[in-house]
């Protein structure tokens, strides 16, 4: 057995079953492997596109996935999707063949440019170790929540594994959550003791089944009202003293109450510019804790009352029973009737712009809300729309919402949704995307129709780059860069195979609700041309932080 086939098949004993990308001459034999072994392997027309996809897919899924290219080229067309993954902290293996003659038109250093973004380089160097780098790869992503490379030379691709190599292999077990210190238990318990208005704010460290349930049973005894980031929006998505998202993308209700809180606790969240507005969010002489099992992730963007190190779920578990008595805190009768009737985006009042060809982005993501199923997983992608899908659909719980915006780039949404629909086949995807990002990733377009997925792509087209048109346009620069002239995308689904109308008023949406009540059978494209004249609130808001 070659060492391409011996790492393929490792690498799917140790749990991936999902693999990305696109295949060159370099990634062919590993990644046949890997399907031989049992793995599903699904092209994308661009590297890019795979990197997000497996991305997409691990964090809906839990499990990790990979990602394969080929040497040198192959490996730089996907970095823009393993940037955003490193910085996720998404649980990713990159299957990356290399070439390290420095005379190769395919060389470049790729252990370096792995580091330069975040990922975490892995090597196999030899037919006697590659079995074992590969396990001590996935060991890394699986546990340590990492995106790594695994470089693969050619040259060791092309030799002989040891016999029975493969003996026995799977992945490690993962290590014990971080227990917290009884002192930082203590000193916690304390706080919730003694706070009138306490708020958890929830983040990537705290999606998961176990995290949400340790966390709403400590917000019931302490009386704290339950917020998120936007990674993790849906965690508390059917408790009625939820706040649903902080930041930029809060409600006004939501920006009210958090921000008269007299502690604010986040859970596996950084509480960054973006989930506390900058700091606007935070009272002034609040108490501020940050709870995380990465030592140096504590106080990373703000300064804290002080910081707890230890796992979310084994943290909260710890606080609840130190606590004592049941308290009622934050959680007035008056609070939660503004609650049910205040909190949700969609309840606030707005002047609907719709008209002249163009329909109000609120206006038509309320409609699309009332006729999509509610199991769903949505996908956005980044732009001056973004808030619009992000907060005005509603999603049934963590895994109903996929944001890869750690590294804020436009063109990932659509990729971001192939993953997520293949974890979640059981849901109804929609990608919510700009116009620019349509365009830039319209590539997977043809994966969507390929694979024949139920998929629901929403474009909201203002025919530019909005966040700056409305980031330059007040201050009268040129905005020729950033503007350009009408594209009939719903045409160019079509070109793809998918079914797609153009929508100026909610009116048109007639056939969406067919492709709803027909079982959505294959891909659908609404081509929303959205009303131009305004910045989104978030944007607004994230103006405000400059």
């Amino acid at each position: 057995m070659l060492v391409s086939e011996a790492v393929g098949r490792a690498l799917v004993a140790c749990g991936v079953d999902h693999v990305f990308g696109v295949v060159g001459s370099g990634n062919f034999h590993v990644t046949n492997a890997m399907v031989a072994a049992g793995a599903r392997y699904v092209a994308t027309r661009h590297e890019g596109g795979g990197a997000t996809a497996s991305d997409g897919y691990a964090r809906v899924s839990g499990r990790p996935a990979a990602l394969t290219v080929h040497q040198g080229c192959g490996f730089t067309n996907a970095m823009t999707g393993i940037a955003e993954a490193a910085k996720s902290r998404t649980p990713l293996v990159v299957v990356a063949a290399e070439v390290t003659e420095r005379r190769s038109n395919f060389f470049v250093d790729q252990e370096a440019i792995a580091r330069a973004v975040g990922a975490v380089p892995h090597r196999v160097t030899s037919a006697q170790e590659a079995v074992a780098q590969t396990v001590a790869a996935v060991a890394e992503a699986a546990h340590g929540r990492r995106t790594v490379v695994l470089n693969l030379p050619l040259p060791v691709q092309g030799q002989e594994a040891p016999d029975g190599a493969l003996d026995g292999v799977g992945l490690p077990s993962a290590p014990e959550p971080v227990a917290p210190s009884a002192e930082d238990v203590r000193r916690l318990a304390a706080a919730l003791a003694t706070a009138q208005r306490p708020v958890f704010v929830a983040g990537r460290g705290g999606r998961s089944a176990g995290a949400r349930d340790a966390l709403r049973a400590l917000a019931d005894k302490a009386g704290a009202l339950l917020a998120t980031s936007a990674v993790a929006k849906g965690l508390f998505a059917d408790d009625p003293w939820q706040l649903d998202v902080s930041g930029g993308f809060s409600s006004p209700l939501t920006a009210e109450l958090v921000g008269d809180a007299d502690l604010i606790v986040g859970w596996g969240c950084a509480l960054n510019m973006w989930t506390m507005r900058h700091g606007r969010l935070i009272a002034d002489g609040a108490t501020v804790v940050q709870v995380d099992d990465t030592p140096e992730a504590i106080g990373a963007h703000r300064d804290l009352t002080f910081g707890v190190v230890g796992d979310v779920a084994r943290t909260a578990e710890a606080v609840a029973e130190a606590l004592g008595v049941r308290r009622t805190a934050y959680r007035a009768s008056e609070v939660r009737e503004r609650l049910a009737t205040q909190l949700r985006w969609r309840d606030v009042p707005f002047d609907d712009r719709t008209g002249d060809g163009r329909i109000d982005p609120r206006t038509l993501t309320i409609a699309l809300d009332d006729v999509l199923p509610a199991e769903r997983v949505v996908a956005v992608d980044s732009g001056n729309f973004m808030g619009y899908p992000s907060m005005f659909l509603s999603v049934p719980d963590e895994e109903g919402f996929c944001f890869t915006q750690a590294f804020q780039s436009v063109g990932l949404g659509l990729a971001t949704a192939i993953g997520a629909a293949l974890a979640r086949p059981d849901r109804l995807p929609v990608a919510a995307l700009g116009d620019g990002g349509a365009l830039m990733g319209a590539a997977e377009l043809e994966t969507v129709a390929r694979l024949g997925l139920p998929m629901l792509v929403v474009v909201y087209d203002d025919e530019a780059y909005g966040a700056e048109v409305h980031h330059f346009g007040p201050d009268g620069h040129d905005l020729a860069t950033v503007q350009f002239p009408a594209t009939d995308i719903a045409a160019i689904g079509r070109g793809y195979g998918m079914q797609a109308v153009t929508v100026t008023a909610v009116d048109d949406l007639g056939p969406v609700r067919d492709w709803v009540a027909g079982g959505g059978t294959g891909p659908m494209l609404v081509h929303a041309k959205v009303t131009r004249g305004e910045a989104s609130w978030w944007l607004g808001e994230a103006f405000r932080g400059h």
